[in-house]
């Protein structure tokens, strides 16, 4: 299957050198920051919302923490779902240059929620933040920047693409939550995708097809960024 196994189930040196140069980029970003360390201050961010967005955005972040209160007592699996059908659902796909006048912009799911569009990468870190939020740990969670395979099956066409993935155990097959499809679907099922590298809070992966089509260091920096936004926003 296209996605790598999780970084505790590698003994290669191979994945060894990756998770090397994932800690060497990690102190050299300054990112390992501990995510929901403090309790959020939803109030705060709903608020803010508001006065930035309007009252249609305090709406949507009322009812982003309505599902999360529902969500709470779930199981995993129905967290995974009931956060990616919130956010499928509510958030239309448009691409940064028309919501933010930026080639490259990473929304925190505050700003998502207040503009009810966001890309790929902003689906995929409002799920991540969603599902923090909702105690799953960080070491289930990553983000995965991957080439997505466009046309049929023998396209050699692909385009740049961000997903969230779910390792139930460490050696489990990752489930891939998209904003593409509803369904969300083991990794065996997403052929047309090609990691090249994917991250977390506690550390950076490179590998899958060609890490020189995207830099990492640059990608996550805007990690760093969203970060440090949502801390003002009351979100951490």
């Amino acid at each position: 299957m296209p996605f790598s196994s999780h970084p505790a189930a590698h003994n290669s040196s191979t994945s060894g050198a990756c998770l090397r140069v994932g800690r060497r980029l990690l102190a050299t970003l300054g990112l390992a920051i501990g995510l929901c360390a403090a309790a959020p201050d939803l109030d705060h961010m709903q608020s803010l919302a508001v006065a930035r967005y309007g009252a249609e955005a305090g709406e949507s972040v009322a009812a982003w923490r309505r599902m999360l209160g529902e969500a709470r007592a779930l199981d995993d699996t129905e967290k995974l779902s009931r956060v990616n059908a919130f956010f499928n659902r509510r958030i239309r796909f448009e691409d940064d240059i028309v919501i933010w006048k930026q080639a490259d912009y990473w929304a925190t799911p505050m700003e998502t929620l207040g503009r009810g569009a966001g890309d790929c990468e902003d689906f995929s870190i409002a799920k991540y933040i969603s599902l923090r939020l909702l105690d799953i740990p960080a070491e289930k969670l990553r983000l995965v920047y991957v080439r997505a395979r466009i046309g049929a099956a023998d396209s050699t066409i692909t385009q740049a693409h961000m997903v969230l993935s779910f390792f139930d155990t460490p050696a489990a097959e990752p489930l891939v939550l998209d904003n593409l499809i509803s369904e969300i679907r083991p990794a065996s099922r997403r052929p047309d995708l090609f990691p090249v590298f994917s991250f977390n809070n506690e550390g950076l992966w490179v590998g899958g097809t060609s890490a020189s089509s995207a830099d990492p260091t640059t990608r996550l920096s805007r990690w760093r960024d969203v970060l440090e936004r949502m801390r003002s926003e009351g979100s951490q």
